[in-house]
């Protein structure tokens, strides 16, 4: 387990684990009160990680160079999936298809798609990227079309965490800084419009600004937080004591779970949570930096970026540092989706980190010829 690849493994087996444990503590009684079984929940989040952990696996085998050849497939079949969700017959929630037997989020599947689409799109265009036209255009119109439908669902805190990743990968990728600006530049005004036309957003704007004063209404499940966090103390009621839990707080299971963590483990706890996903995160840069060519590279910091990111978002609104944006705490939270793709970016790491293993090896013995 001295290798890359096994301390990647380690860490994602204990926030897996963890993040079943406090699936099965935060969504209990709310999943008795509407199933009639407190295991419903888990035994939904269980499939969800079975079937991630075999998407990691095929993602850890495979060479990642296959997926250059079918990634503009890949996003236009995350596109096509997140188009289904305004369809009413297929879509559940406006977020979910029910295609199955399970709902999914084809927006989370998206992430994968783009991550994938972004590096390989990157590598082909070569020294183009340095041009406007061809190294920020195009990728602001990816963002722009699936920003259309993430609007409609509406879902604002995942088209932002698109735009930050697409952004990081194109910085990461080589293109100049000076073209990131002049883009962000032309995005700001059109994204504060939208941010303040929407009464939803414009709440939450509202409460987080000033959650003390709207406690009862748009601040509640921010306060609730708050409330549950400063109870845990150094080191928590105990797992399973909760109260924020007992239907006071809204999503106890799901983008506030972090809240629930603190509660039972207290700041003890939450320190270990957040170590092991920073550490999840430094492990990915160090994959990027031994990555044997630009491709790997590029996968390695867009899924590491991304897990990164979205758990900064997270962690971000539970404390009361952020509006409220939807977003999930990766591994932890529960969303079969949203654990999936987790699991399947942590799948690409590997595969990268195996691909630069395997490449160390063949400088260490060269081929001896006859």
């Amino acid at each position: 387990m001295g290798s890359l690849e096994g301390k990647i493994l380690v860490v994602v087996v204990f926030l897996l684990l963890a993040g079943l444990l406090f699936v099965y503590s935060a969504s209990f009684p709310l999943s008795l009160q509407a199933t009639g079984d407190p295991l419903s929940f888990l035994k939904r989040q269980c499939i969800g990680a079975a079937l991630g952990l075999v998407a990691m696996v095929i993602l850890w085998r495979l060479d990642y160079h296959v997926w250059e050849k079918i990634d503009d497939v890949l996003l236009f079949g995350a596109f096509a999936l997140l188009l289904l969700t305004l369809v009413p017959p297929l879509a559940e929630g406006s977020r979910w298809l029910r295609l199955g037997p399970l709902p999914f989020q084809p927006s989370e599947f998206g992430k994968v798609a783009l991550v994938l689409y972004v590096s390989g799109s990157l590598v082909r265009r070569g020294e183009r990227i340095r041009d406007f036209r061809d190294g920020v255009v195009p990728y602001l119109l990816v963002v722009g079309a699936f920003g259309l439908v993430l609007l409609f669902q509406p879902d604002f805190g995942m088209l932002v965490l698109y735009a930050a990743v697409v952004a990081f990968l194109l910085w990461a990728g080589g293109v100049p800084v000076r073209h990131l600006l002049l883009a962000a530049a032309a995005v700001v005004p059109p994204g504060a419009l939208l941010l303040f036309t929407a009464r939803y957003r414009l709440e939450r704007l509202v409460a987080f600004l000033n959650p003390e004063a709207y406690r009862d209404t748009y601040g509640y499940q921010v306060y609730q937080s708050l409330i549950a966090i400063g109870a845990g103390g150094l080191w928590g009621r105990g797992i399973g004591a909760s109260r924020a839990k007992l239907l006071y707080l809204p999503a106890a299971h799901n983008d506030f779970i972090f809240a629930v963590v603190a509660e039972e483990t207290g700041l003890i706890g939450t320190i270990c949570l957040v170590g092991l996903l920073g550490l999840l995160v430094w492990l990915g840069f160090r994959v990027a930096s031994r990555a044997p060519d630009r491709l790997g590279a590029l996968y390695a910091l867009g899924s590491s970026f991304l897990l990164g990111f979205q758990a900064l978002l997270n962690l971000g609104v539970v404390v009361g540092l952020l509006p409220v944006t939807g977003l999930t705490l990766p591994f932890v939270s529960y969303g079969g989706s949203s654990l999936m793709v987790s699991l399947a970016l942590t799948g690409l790491l590997l595969g990268v980190a195996r691909a630069a293993r395997a490449s160390a090896v063949a400088v260490l013995v060269p081929e001896v010829r006859a």
